[in-house]
C-alpha cells in the first residue's frame, strides 16, 4: 500500500528562483531566507520519498484565460521548465509518475471530485521554485530532482476559486486514493503558494506577518476550522494574491490525524521570513505519526 508520510508547506516567489539561477542566494538580503531552508534540505535527503505530489498554481503558462481548470492533475511522463517571458528557468525536466497520478485521478473522480487530466504541459516557477527550495540548485544538464513529481495545479488566479473547505476535502480524498495504490510507495505531499502579499493596487506591497502566523498556528492544530475560513477574510487580511493558502489546505487535508484518531503530525522544522521580494514567506514540515 502507499502512504502519505509527510506534508511540507513553502512559497513560490519567482524571485526566489531568479536569485538561485543567477548565484544570488548568498547576497545579504537573500541569505536569511535560504538559511531557513538548509534544515529543509537536510531532512529530505534522510527523508527522501518515492513520490511527490505537488500542489500550485499555474501563473498563465500551461493554462490561459483562455482556459482555466479549477484542478488538474499531471499524469505525463515528464514536464520541461515553462518559459515565464525570460526564458525557462535552468533546472532539470521533472519526471512525473503516470500510474500513480492516473490512479488517483481515477479514485479522486469517483469520490465526485472533477479534475482536469493533463498529459502534456510546461511548469512554472510554482512548482520549481519549490523544488529548488527544498533540494538545493541543480543543473538542468547534468542534474536531476530526487524523485518523480506529480504535478496538481489549482486555479487560484481567476475567480471563482475554490473554498477552502473544498481543498481540504480533496485532500482527504487525495489521501484515499494514494493509500488504495498497490505499490508500496512512500507519498510526500507539497502545499505551495502564499503566504501574505498583493502585487497591485493600493495595497501593492501588503504584508501580515501577525495573520501568516496565525495561519500555521491554525493549519497545524485545527485545519478543520481553518477549513471554514471563506475567501473574503483571506483578501481582507493576506491580500489579492494570499487566496493562494487554499492549497496548503490540500496538502494538510492529505494527512492522517484528519479523518482518524491519529495523533496531531509532529512538526519537524517551521520558518517564517519576510520580505522575499515583496512577499512574506512561509514554511512548514509536518510528518505523520509512524
Amino acid at each position: 500500500m502507499a502512504r502519505i508520510t509527510a506534508s511540507v508547506y513553502t512559497s513560490h516567489v519567482p524571485a526566489i528562483g531568479a536569485a538561485m539561477d543567477l548565484g544570488k542566494a548568498g547576497d545579504p538580503y537573500w541569505q536569511p531566507l535560504f538559511k531557513g531552508f538548509e534544515h529543509s534540505r537536510q531532512w529530505l535527503k534522510d527523508n527522501r520519498p518515492d513520490v511527490i505530489f505537488l500542489v500550485y498554481n499555474d501563473h498563465a503558462t500551461a493554462f490561459s484565460l483562455d482556459f482555466i481548470p479549477t484542478f488538474a492533475i499531471g499524469t505525463a511522463a515528464e514536464y520541461q521548465p515553462a518559459d515565464e517571458g525570460w526564458g525557462p528557468r535552468p533546472v532539470p525536466k521533472v519526471v512525473g509518475h503516470p500510474e500513480l497520478a492516473s490512479h488517483i485521478a481515477q479514485s479522486v473522480i469517483q469520490q465526485d471530485f472533477d479534475l482536469t487530466i493533463v498529459n502534456k504541459m510546461d511548469v512554472d516557477h510554482g512548482l520549481t521554485v519549490p523544488l529548488s527550495l527544498m533540494c538545493g540548485q541543480q543543473d538542468a544538464r547534468t542534474g536531476a530532482w530526487p524523485c518523480p513529481v506529480i504535478p496538481f495545479a489549482v486555479n487560484v488566479v481567476q475567480y471563482p476559486v475554490p473554498s477552502g473547505q473544498r481543498c481540504f476535502n480533496l485532500g482527504r480524498a487525495i489521501r484515499r486514493a494514494v493509500e488504495s495504490f498497490d505499490e508500496d510507495l512512500n507519498v510526500q505531499i507539497w502545499g505551495t503558494g502564499g503566504m501574505s502579499h498583493q502585487l497591485q493596487g493600493a495595497r501593492a506591497g501588503l504584508i501580515n506577518k501577525e495573520w501568516d502566523n496565525r495561519f500555521l498556528d491554525l493549519l497545524i492544530e485545527n485545519p478543520a476550522g481553518l477549513a471554514k475560513m471563506p475567501h473574503i477574510d483571506y483578501v481582507r487580511e493576506a491580500g489579492s494574491e494570499g487566496i493562494e493558502l487554499v492549497m496548503w489546505l490540500i496538502a494538510r487535508g492529505a494527512m492522517a490525524d484528519v479523518d482518524g484518531p491519529a495523533p496531531l503530525p509532529k512538526v519537524n522544522h517551521r520558518f517564517y521570513h519576510v520580505p522575499a521580494s515583496n512577499t512574506a514567506v512561509g514554511h512548514l514540515i509536518l510528518e505523520n505519526a509512524a
